[in-house]
């Protein structure tokens, strides 16, 4: 049965469990851990257990075993747990494994459901939903059910501003929509917590800014699982979804596949009115446009984590996410009437804009991770991805007073991203630890565009407005972390340096972007317990936001004739100083006063031109930006099954720039607040309503004024097929007043917009799971932090 090489010293154990019928039982929780020093206790010396379980003969075996003396426990629903201590020397069947009934449980059986609990730190706060009724939905409605999370058409916010997705750790490597549909499709059976992050540790990238990091539960046992999904959502169009997950895990691998399939037509309209002034200020005409979007597409998305293990102590694992756009239809219409001052009709154009793309991302990572005796650990992490975007597009635009026009462009963008990075965890004591890392990323992006005018018939080149640019990015970067705990202090020091090296240039313009800066990001966060009931906390981190590749890029696109996004190739990074002070009183509230100082806030604005009535979609540098404000938070255990969540927050937002000799200065207070209610109904908890309104007060963004806003949802989900199944049904913007009216009034330029997004639907859905659905996971998706930084062609 056996075989044995003396010289590898690794061993085999065997062994088998039974009832007190001595009829095997299967399925039956297998845990083998080996002794740190000698002599050892039963509940203490040990490390990191492995586990399986018992086939159906109950029987079970463990592999590459080292020399020593290990404890074995078997745990069995309706059984007692039963442990022993071996002493392992060479390939050993051990005397079978008797289980024997617990009867005070099987007296009677109450089947109890966890309620999500909340953690607080100085930054962060913790969602723990883990065996909670949160997990039988998607990984979206977690995120929708977690506090200080809103979650929109198209983003993942924390209160008002977007929100970097981690999973394990690890950033998330798709763009904000790929981000939402991947999530949406992903059941939530694994998520162990959701952290909010909103003071990162240095061994975050500088420019993560606030986080979402998702948690995924451990598998320790082995054995397959699998699951389908499909999604109906109902707009102003149908959309549709399926997904497939598989799972496999024995001693030495441990598998995980995902793969989803989105097929949808989004809808977007939009009223804008823009004022175009004379020479003397005074209005000269008044555009009023009305535009209809609509977005055709269908996606595939994959993802594949494998993990090896070498030894005990060493993984060695491979994630790889694709995503694949091999139709995507983008076409606008645009009806615009031309008045004077006194609104009187003086002409109209209209404007079709249809554009083909297609798209491929793949982003591959290679980790070996090895644990050392004293508990310290070292990790390596390389990481590979290559984009490819393309876009031909054609418009036509019919001019009532003047010849009309039609024009073809044809864009590419290829990106190849390169990373490398290795760090160190060392816990000092029980109270204390240190982090150390280094990491070196190179992208390399190269773009095109020829734009092609369509001349009786003829497709002529238009030099002026074709273009190419070559980007090269490289970044060396550092850290160390140190945490500690005693009596009733918390604290946690963190300091990274970052090296940047940019060089973007334009070969048709001969024109070239340089940028070289060595900067320093230092963190810091220290709270103290006075009493279970009040505590003190304050943090600071100082974090930088580089340019998009995308808005870097020269490149004029055109919507029609007379409306235009262009890329901004002198952008600067953004640099962010965040201060926090806060209290948790009373266990149930928290006061946070904080403040917020951005230089150079990277922000796309709307600028007309007054004298050629051009509107231009522009990224810039605002000079200065200032947010501060007080966030009030409370939340309770109604009953058993129903949680409160409230915050509020008031805050005013500053911005200040300057456009030649022209400065602007604008501030403004708001108010954001937010309730969010979760229940779990009927006996066995198998039904669950989230219910959940964000109002979003008028406020101040990018030099325009938004309105309010009121975010609403409600999610049901029911178990059915012995919880097997998966029944959800959820709408959002329930009171249909979600949609965004904008505002720009400064110097000489004044704008409305009224933007009616697809975002008001019902969507029902349905999981089944098989195979042994015990099983948790440590499913991951694993990213490079440069590959968010990747943009659309607009």
């Amino acid at each position: 049965m056996f075989s044995f090489f003396a010289f590898s010293q690794e061993f085999t154990l065997i062994g088998k469990v039974v009832d007190e019928q001595q009829q095997p039982l299967s399925y039956v929780n297998i845990l083998i851990a080996k002794s740190v020093v000698e002599p050892i206790e039963i509940s203490s010396g040990f490390r990191q257990p492995k586990g399986t379980a018992t086939n159906d003969d109950g029987t079970f075996s463990f592999a590459n075993l080292e020399p020593g003396t290990y404890k074995i426990s078997a745990s069995f629903i309706g059984y007692k747990t039963i442990e022993k201590i071996i002493e392992l020397k060479k390939d050993t069947a051990i005397e079978t494994l008797v289980l024997i009934e617990d009867s005070e449980a099987l007296d009677t059986v109450t089947i109890t459901a966890k309620r999500p609990t909340i953690t607080r730190k100085p930054d962060r706060l913790t969602f723990n939903i883990e065996n909670t009724a949160l997990t039988e939905g998607s990984t979206l409605q977690v995120l929708k059910s977690t506090p200080g999370i809103i979650v929109s058409e198209g983003s993942i916010n924390i209160k008002s501003s977007p929100a970097t997705v981690f999973i394990n750790n690890r950033r998330v490597q798709l763009t904000s929509d790929e981000l939402i549909q991947l999530l949406e499709s992903a059941p939530a059976n694994s998520i162990k917590s959701v952290e909010v992050i909103t003071n990162p540790p240095a061994s975050y990238d500088a420019d993560s800014g606030s986080v979402i990091n998702i948690i995924m539960s451990k598998n320790l046992v082995t054995g397959y699982r699998g699951s389908v999904a499909a999604n109906y959502t109902q707009g102003v169009f149908p959309r549709y979804n399926g997904a497939t997950s598989h799972y496999f895990k024995n001693n030495k691998i441990n598998l995980n596949v995902n793969y989803s399939y989105t097929k949808q037509k989004i809808n977007r309209e939009e009223e804008n009115s823009i004022d175009y002034f004379d020479t003397t200020g005074n209005i000269d005409q008044i555009w009023n446009s009305d535009i209809d979007r609509n977005t055709k597409s269908e996606t595939h998305n994959a993802n594949l984590n494998f993990d090896y293990y070498l030894s005990e102590k060493t993984t060695l694992s491979l994630t790889s996410t694709a995503l694949f756009t091999p139709y995507f239809k983008y076409r606008i219409s645009n009806n615009t009437d031309i008045n004077n001052a006194n609104s009187v009709f003086l002409e109209n154009f209209t404007a079709n804009n249809l554009s083909r793309d297609d798209k491929f991302n793949l982003g591959t990572d290679l980790n070996l991770r090895t644990e050392f005796n004293s508990g310290s650990s070292l990790t390596f992490n390389g990481h590979y991805t290559t984009y490819a975007y393309n876009r031909d597009q054609n418009v036509f635009q019919d001019n009532q007073n003047n010849p009309d026009s039609e024009f073809k462009t044809i864009a590419n963008q290829d990106t190849e991203i390169y990373t490398a990075k290795a760090d160190y965890s060392l816990p000092i004591s029980e109270n204390s630890s240190f982090d150390t890392g280094v990491k070196l990323s190179n992208i390399k992006t190269e773009s095109d565009i020829t734009r092609l005018d369509i001349i009786n018939g003829s497709e002529v080149i238009n030099t002026a407005n074709s273009n190419a640019f070559d980007y090269d990015e490289n970044i060396f970067a550092a850290y160390v972390n140190y945490s500690k705990s005693w009596d009733k202090w918390d604290i946690a020091l963190g300091l990274r340096a970052e090296q940047t090296d940019v060089d973007g240039f334009s070969p048709t313009l001969n024109q070239t972007n340089t940028q070289d800066y060595f900067e320093w990001f230092p963190n810091a966060s220290i709270s103290h317990n006075f009493s279970d009931n009040f505590s003190l906390y304050g943090n600071y981190k100082r974090s930088i936001t580089r340019p998009s590749y995308t808005n870097l890029n020269p490149f004029t696109f055109f919507i029609n004739e007379n409306t235009t996004v262009e890329g901004n190739p002198a952008l600067q990074p953004t640099f962010q100083d965040h201060f926090v002070v806060g209290t948790n009183f009373l266990e149930h509230f928290t006061i946070e006063a904080y403040y917020i100082n951005y230089d150079g806030a990277i922000n796309e604005i709307p600028r007309q031109d007054n004298t050629t009535n051009i509107l231009a979609y522009t990224p810039i540098n605002l000079d200065k930006t200032v947010d501060f404000g007080f966030d009030f938070l409370f939340d309770i255990d109604i009953t058993n099954n129903w949680n409160i969540y409230f915050a509020t927050s008031f805050y005013n937002i500053k911005e200040e720039t300057s456009f030649g000799n022209d400065s602007i200065d604008l501030s403004r207070w708001s108010n954001y607040t937010e309730m969010t209610n979760n229940m779990t109904l009927l006996e066995d908890n198998s039904l669950s309503l989230n219910f959940s309104l964000a109002w979003v007060g008028k406020n101040l963004y990018a030099l325009q004024i938004i309105e309010d806003r009121l975010v609403t949802g409600l999610s049901i989900t029911k178990s059915v097929l012995n919880k097997n199944g998966l029944i959800s049904l959820s709408f959002e913007d329930l009171f249909n007043f979600q949609d965004e009216k904008r505002t720009v009034q400064y110097l000489n330029q004044s704008g409305r917009q009224n933007i009616n997004i697809d975002n008001r639907f019902v969507k029902l859905g349905f999981r089944y799971k098989f195979g042994n659905t015990k099983l948790n996971t440590n499913e991951r998706t694993t990213s490079a932090e440069e590959r968010d930084r990747i943009k659309d062609l607009q």
